[in-house]
């Protein structure tokens, strides 16, 4: 979105406020996805606040992964998402936003590491050669500030022409941050960017993601409640294709408003 205010046509403004004294990057309002005819999510008016990083917890088929799709438009062509999603006060769910220039400040990070089939260095500057950046000293800076973000320059410096796919799955998923990170959104989104990972490279992501946040606004999609419990500040639970519950990780599991939440975090949902 190339100037905000030029989108935002009716000069509507949408801050919702979360806490005194602090802002939120994005929230969402009467959001309703449909798949067809099957109403797949609602009741989920949500907020996020900048740098912090969001849990979205819940039973498989829950509307985790849906909910997480719709905040940059990935459900464009596969549902129908009414309501609204707002990011900077804008709604960016209305029919004239530029979808790619939201694409680029909310930033999507898959749960199987899926680099290109290109060298390490082209996986991260694809998308800026893209958009008109061909000063090669430009593009090695933007290179390795990703790649340190990721928090794997040091393993991948001296194999920047290495072909992406020869790495190990922790490796290849810290590229594809990267890859999201070098075309400098406010957001990053991932669904369950760890579940495919060993233990070791698990922890590595946590680790990179809680250094990110001081930068970005993190929500993320877990099955793991440790994880969820370790890695962020505020969680929401989903079930049956709703918003059961949102509040801080603390709250949520330690003492849950809802009964449905406790028995999903305590292990007795079902």
């Amino acid at each position: 979105m190339k100037d905000l205010d030029l989108l935002n046509k009716n000069n509507e403004r949408f801050i919702y406020q979360f806490e005194s004294g602090s802002n939120i990057l994005m929230a969402t309002k009467n959001l309703k996805i449909y798949y067809g005819d099957t109403l797949a999510m609602q009741n989920a008016d949500l907020q996020f606040k900048k740098n912090s990083i969001t849990a979205l917890i819940g039973p498989s088929g829950s509307g985790k992964s849906t909910f997480l799709r719709s905040l940059d438009r990935m459900n464009d062509g596969v549902a129908i998402t009414k309501g609204q999603i707002y990011y900077r006060g804008i709604d960016i769910n209305r029919p004239e936003i530029d979808v790619y220039e939201v694409r680029r400040r909310i930033g999507m990070v898959f749960q199987r590491p899926n680099p290109f089939a290109k060298s390490i260095y082209e996986n991260i500057a694809f998308a800026l050669k893209r958009r008109g950046m061909h000063d090669k000293k430009k593009l090695d800076e933007v290179v390795e500030k990703s790649l340190r973000q990721a928090a794997i320059w040091d393993q991948v410096k001296d194999d920047l022409n290495k072909s992406a796919l020869s790495l190990s799955g922790g490796q290849a998923q810290r590229v594809c941050i990267a890859r999201a990170l070098a075309v400098q959104p406010d957001v990053l989104l991932l669904d369950e960017p760890a579940s495919a990972l060993d233990p070791i490279s698990t922890a590595q992501i946590e680790e990179t993601l809680i250094d990110l946040k001081k930068d970005y606004t993190i929500i993320i999609v877990t099955h793991n409640m440790e994880q969820a419990s370790r890695l962020s500040d505020y969680t929401v639970f989903f079930n049956l294709g709703q918003a059961i519950e949102y509040n801080t990780t603390k709250e949520i599991f330690t003492t849950p408003k809802v009964k449905l939440t406790e028995n999903y975090v305590s292990g007795n949902f079902g």
